[in-house]
């Protein structure tokens, strides 16, 4: 089931690979990989891992200039070493109880970002006292 969702994820078209995302305007295409793997680094933005490259959700880059929303570093200290790219997918990905279990937090971020931020600690906090 797992990797039934890892394909799911892959093929929604949320994910590009860092080279696709060079590509969007106002991102630097000189070195590809360069400025989404440094977003990465920094802790702006997190990627999923298929083989040997990185996939980066395009629902935490700002469509004005394609840099990573500022809100996505804050979710992740929120969630810290607590999930990996795939778990961090996965949460952004499925339905989510404080977002009324009929929204996603991919699509309640560009709307309402803070609630996602609340969601994020609500999620921590379940994982911390449950």
């Amino acid at each position: 089931m797992i990797l039934e969702t890892k394909k799911a994820i892959l093929n929604s078209g949320d994910f590009l690979p860092a080279n696709e995302v060079a590509k969007l305007p106002g991102v630097s295409a000189v070195n590809p990989t360069l400025q989404p793997n440094k977003w990465k680094r920094d802790q702006d933005i997190f990627a999923i891992r298929q083989g040997r490259e990185d996939y980066f959700p395009l629902y935490a880059l700002n469509p004005d200039d394609h840099r990573p929303r500022k809100q996505m570093a804050e979710i992740l200290r929120i969630f810290g070493d607590a999930k990996d790219g795939w778990g961090l997918a996965f949460w952004f990905a499925a339905r989510n109880s404080f977002l009324d279990d009929e929204r996603r937090p991919q699509d309640v971020l560009a709307v309402d970002p803070d609630r996602v931020i609340v969601a994020a600690k609500d999620e921590m906090a379940g994982v911390q006292h449950g």
